[in-house]
């Protein structure tokens, strides 16, 4: 992904800098300075996860319990009280909302929760 953000870079410097050597070395000084923002993040992130006010650190979890009870609420509940309402035969619109945002939202949380599980299983991490 990086090497998508750094191409339109690397292409001026195709136009301008002729010195293959010198080329290399300014395309090595970019991706390391990407590098460092990204530590620089994942720093940011420790330091968050391991505040004790859950307004700061709660914040990822709280996604995760939102979208655990909308799922729980489109895929179970809905359904349970809609049979319910149809033995009496009462019509009600019950409350719906963008299952695909919500997926969209639950797939990037879940996709990074199975890269820890990648790295754990592989022993990379404690």
């Amino acid at each position: 992904m990086i090497d998508k953000l750094i191409e339109p870079v690397t292409s001026i410097l195709d136009k301008f800098v002729a010195d293959k050597d010198l080329k290399a070395k300014l395309d090595h000084e970019i991706k390391t300075q990407f590098h460092k923002i990204d530590l620089a993040q994942i720093e940011v992130n420790k330091i968050e996860a391991s505040h004790r006010s859950i307004f700061v650190a709660g914040w990822r979890p709280c996604c995760g319990w939102i979208c655990a009870i909308a799922l729980g609420y489109h895929f179970v509940l809905q359904p349970i009280i809609l049979f319910v309402l149809s033995l009496y035969d009462l019509q009600y619109q019950l409350p719906e909302f963008d299952m695909g945002a919500l997926l969209y939202v639950l797939g990037g949380m879940l996709g990074l929760g199975g890269l820890r599980s990648f790295e754990k299983s592989k022993g990379l991490t404690k």
